[in-house]
């Protein structure tokens, strides 16, 4: 069975850092790709960066280019998503997810955590 449990998630003013931490069980983080989505209210999910099994291929949304980056800490079997520079319209739930291929599409990830909750104040 596939779990996986973000962290790291609260409240933080504009222009801070976070890093979200996904702590991955039933899968081994290095074989597949993993992503980070969000959803903020009202709004559909919305693809955020992944990465990708093996050599580490990322890819990143365009609003978080050069802001956030993901990684991950193959020992501890968990992914990251350190996120600079936070702007309000950050502001969502954070899911953790993992898929089969590297992809944009929160519809290409198999799997997804329960979520951690960014709020960025202005």
């Amino acid at each position: 069975q596939v779990q996986l449990v973000e962290s790291g998630g609260g409240l933080v003013q504009a222009g801070d850092s976070l890093r979200l931490s996904c702590v991955v069980s039933g899968r081994t983080v290095s074989n597949y790709a993993m992503g980070w989505l969000r959803q903020a209210p009202g709004k559909e999910r919305e693809f955020v960066a992944a990465i990708r099994a093996g050599g580490g291929r990322t890819i990143y949304a365009d609003s978080v280019k050069g802001r956030f980056t993901i990684s991950r800490d193959n020992a501890k079997n968990t992914v990251y998503l350190q996120m600079n520079s936070l702007k309000p319209e950050d502001t969502a739930v954070y899911y953790c997810a993992t898929g089969r291929f590297l992809n944009n599409d929160y519809r290409g990830f198999e799997y997804w955590g329960q979520g951690t909750q960014v709020t960025v104040s202005s």
